[in-house]
């Protein structure tokens, strides 16, 4: 019988090829590494829950993307029906560092008039002595964009639950202020059997005030 799930949300890795999205999620999912890894052909699926909050469990759709030229057209379809996007880099190649402001563009414009949450990813972290973007230059470009800025090794599993769990937990918050919405026709989030419903903040202390003027007067 499968775990019940207040949410659930489509979540998305960009990326060029070789920069290690597919031992992320491999690490993330299952808990392992392999240093062999076969490419990416198309689009790939993962799945794992997280509990974000005391009594709130995510489950996540995870989409694994080929970064091959020749597989964008398949993987662009994907853009739009996905709330949350790792932009990942490999730290030890800066042409690959170079081109997130062209996924985060790509992206960007394939989901208007939606928006996604991204966060920056810094991977393979543990070959340090091979690094050609330096921490401080990566913070930089996240700070531009707007998002956050990790560094991860699936390898070491350095940072890697910790990156998925910033994302979703942005994505549920954003929830909460209302300004993410499910919506027919769009599987980015989709709410569960058990969902929760969500008060933006004022809202949460009107209620709480109302709850406890019903409380015993005796």
């Amino acid at each position: 019988m499968d775990i019940l799930w207040q949410y659930q949300f489509r979540i998305i890795l960009l990326g060029d090829s070789t920069v290690g999205k597919s031992s992320l999620l491999k690490r993330f999912t299952d808990g392992i590494y392999s240093d062999v890894a076969d490419p990416t052909v198309g689009v790939d699926f993962y799945a794992r829950s997280l509990d974000i909050e005391p009594g709130v469990k995510i489950k996540l759709q995870l989409w694994d993307t080929a970064g091959q030229e020749r597989f964008r057209s398949i993987t662009t379809s994907y853009y739009r029906n996905s709330v949350g996007g790792l932009l990942v880099f490999d730290l030890t190649n800066r042409k690959t560092f170079e081109h997130v402001r062209e996924w985060h563009k790509e992206v960007s414009e394939h989901i208007l008039p939606h928006h996604m949450v991204y966060i920056l990813i810094g991977h393979k972290s543990d070959l340090d002595k091979d690094r050609k973007v330096s921490r401080d230059e990566a913070e930089q470009l996240a700070a531009e964009l707007g998002i956050r800025y990790v560094e991860t090794s699936a390898k070491c599993n350095s940072n890697v639950d910790r990156a998925f769990e910033l994302l979703t937990k942005d994505i549920y918050e954003l929830m909460k202020m209302g300004e993410i919405v499910t919506r027919d026709g769009w599987d980015g989030v989709k709410s569960g059997l058990t969902a929760k419903v969500l008060y933006p903040a004022e809202d949460e202390e009107v209620l709480a005030a109302a709850t406890a003027e019903k409380g015993c007067h005796c």
